[in-house]
């Protein structure tokens, strides 16, 4: 072989490995961590996560090419979260994606360093996770769908659907909604201005739920507004079945309450949470930083209603709110 070939043939075969190492390099497997606080049979728990991935195939994220996902279901147990946070890390994830609060929370306590999305999480600079919305500063963002002024809309649906509710009591869990404070003040504010007296009845577990409600089914014209929380929705078909067995009317966050028997639910569209989340994940994979990314305030909220369990409540649903629903349940 001529020296000419020979260098000619070695250059060629040195730009070939340098293309197939850059190609290497660029579809190396990215690992995603999952921390939900949703348990594995849970179906809307399932539908957001699989948004979340379908939104990554379709930005081009593959899993068993160039990404992997790790997902931990905890089913709004704290203990649990903390467990799975601290496995995740010891994964070393590329990013983490944490649902609820305290899902966020077990998950920074491991690392300040990973990237990390939140998705459904009320109140994140009052909890730590980042220090302000438009510039988080550390390790966090994501999204935050419940803002504290639902507190005040979802009393002012309440009476709308059950005009003589005069005793609103709001149902919180205490270790899955330490952001309470944030709804309270427009939960009271409403009440006050509607002619209604504002309970806040914190409850540890489903025996304290069932007392709660039994308590408070004695009452006349009460009515409640269950608080988002990992617990509440974990519990989300005993919590319904209870107010329907007591003939107490009650307000949800998430249509998941009415598709199983609650009255009515206004709050965040949570999938399209995951999608977005989804498009935030892409964007750190691809060199971005968390603390370059704002935290993002909810773009769609809808409102279900469930008109069978509103006759069996003996409720008159008014027209304009059956017209203001994006879904009405028979």
């Amino acid at each position: 072989m001529r020296r000419r070939e020979f260098i000619t043939l070695l250059g060629g075969a040195t730009v070939a490995w340098s293309v197939a190492a850059h190609a290497q390099q660029t579809e190396r497997v990215r690992r995603i961590g999952v921390l939900t606080s949703s348990a594995e049979s849970d179906q809307e728990g399932q539908s957001s996560v699989a948004a979340f991935r379908e939104v990554l195939r379709k930005l081009g994220w593959m899993e068993g090419r160039n990404s992997e996902i790790d997902i931990r279901w905890a089913a709004a147990d704290v203990e649990l979260m903390k467990r799975f946070a601290k496995e995740l890390v010891t994964l070393q994830p590329d990013l983490i994606l944490t649902s609820s609060t305290p899902a966020t929370a077990a998950m920074l306590q491991q690392t300040r360093t990973i990237p990390i999305i939140f998705v459904l999480v009320a109140d994140p600079v009052g909890s730590g996770f980042v220090a302000s919305l438009p510039r988080p500063g550390g390790n966090a963002t994501g999204f935050t769908p419940i803002v504290g002024s639902l507190g005040g809309k979802w009393v002012e649906l309440l009476k709308e659907i059950a005009p003589r509710v005069a005793r609103v009591t709001l149902l919180f869990n205490p270790p899955t909604a330490t952001f309470v404070e944030g709804y309270l003040n427009p939960f009271k504010a409403a009440a006050t201005s509607l002619g209604a007296e504002a309970i806040v009845a914190p409850v540890n577990d489903m025996p304290g739920v069932e007392s709660l409600v039994t308590a408070e089914a004695r009452e006349p014209s009460s009515g409640f507004v269950v608080i988002p929380d990992a617990f509440t929705v974990g519990h989300r078909a005993e919590i319904t079945a209870l107010a329907a067995r007591y003939h107490v009317p009650a307000i949800y966050w998430s249509r998941s309450f009415a598709e199983v028997g609650g009255l009515i639910s206004y709050g965040p569209y949570i999938v399209d949470e995951y999608r977005r989340a989804a498009s935030y994940a892409d964007r750190i994979l691809q060199g971005s930083k968390p603390s370059e990314l704002p935290v993002q305030a909810p773009v769609k909220f809808e409102l279900v209603v469930n008109l069978k369990t509103a006759k069996a409540l003996g409720l008159d649903v008014p027209p304009s709110l059956l017209a203001a629903a994006d879904e009405v349940i028979e």
